[in-house]
């Protein structure tokens, strides 16, 4: 009963707020790549995890990284692992540890290398926040540097996200040519108009924020501002994230989101 009431209110807000169906064509990530799926090896955040993404050719695949001790980059979504704090040891410290699909984690490096030529799945860097400001200047600084060493530094094929604010107006400092993303959960409450003021030209948001505020979307295209939603497994959320016309479906199941998208799911067709 309580979801229904839920999904009613999303429903009346959308007409208040003039919101209907959009027939844009609507993008697929895989959320932390496509690690659903025994090619994975049921394990995120991989290098198969990419790869499976792009060889079933989704617009993007979204990836976490953070900064070690020794300012190089590690791709994980937490910042522990394998017990140890990515932020307060050096790569060495992880790069003997097997993850259960039998890889080893994962540097940004890795990923570059296997995306060089791929050119129909956009990488979707997740820059995750540090304690340290200082820290995350230098994560954003060595990612560029690491795009550049693999002719990856390119708007057409790598967009970023994070929730750190002042990340994003350094993306869009150094970056403004980039899809830039401010992610927002369940705890703040940022709308489209206060993210565009900063600079930031997108935005990521947890479902639930579009069913509390439907005419985000419409607002943040008004804007000129790109509009993802995540993590979306659910049919039901997944068919009304379609309806509101989102651009991007940040997903664990792209199959299903494909599924239901058919002839609206927007993929790359590069040579």
């Amino acid at each position: 009963m309580k979801r229904f009431y839920i999904l009613l209110t999303f429903a009346l807000a959308a007409v208040i707020s003039g919101c209907t169906p959009k027939e844009n064509k609507i993008a697929v990530t895989a959320h932390r790549g496509f690690w659903t799926c025994d090619e994975a090896g049921y394990m995120e955040n991989t290098v198969a995890s990419l790869a499976q993404a792009q060889e079933n050719g989704l617009w993007g695949s979204e990836f976490d990284i953070h900064i070690t001790a020794d300012d190089q980059i590690l791709v994980n979504h937490d910042p522990v692992l394998g017990g140890k704090n990515i932020h307060e040891m050096p790569l060495d410290s992880f790069m003997t540890m097997t993850l259960k699909n039998g890889e080893r984690p994962a540097t940004l490096d890795d990923l570059l290398q296997i995306s060089e030529n791929k050119p129909n799945t956009v990488l979707v860097c997740e820059l995750k926040p540090h304690e340290n400001p200082e820290r995350e200047i230098v994560l954003l600084d060595k990612t560029i540097e690491c795009l550049k060493a693999h002719n990856l530094y390119d708007p057409d094929r790598v967009i970023f996200i994070t929730f750190s604010l002042e990340m994003c107006k350094r993306v869009a400092e150094l970056c403004p040519e980039f899809t830039n993303q401010f992610l927002e959960g369940a705890e703040r409450e940022l709308g489209p108009q206060e993210i565009h003021d900063m600079g930031i030209n997108g935005i990521d948001y947890h479902f639930s924020k579009f069913y509390a505020h439907p005419e985000w979307v419409e607002q943040a295209h008004k804007l000129g501002m790109s509009v993802n939603v995540w993590t979306v497994d659910e049919e039901e959320d997944i068919k009304n994230m379609i309806d509101l016309g989102v651009d991007c479906i940040t997903t664990n199941y792209p199959l299903k989101v494909r599924e239901l998208l058919g002839d609206r799911e927007l993929k790359l067709n590069r040579k």
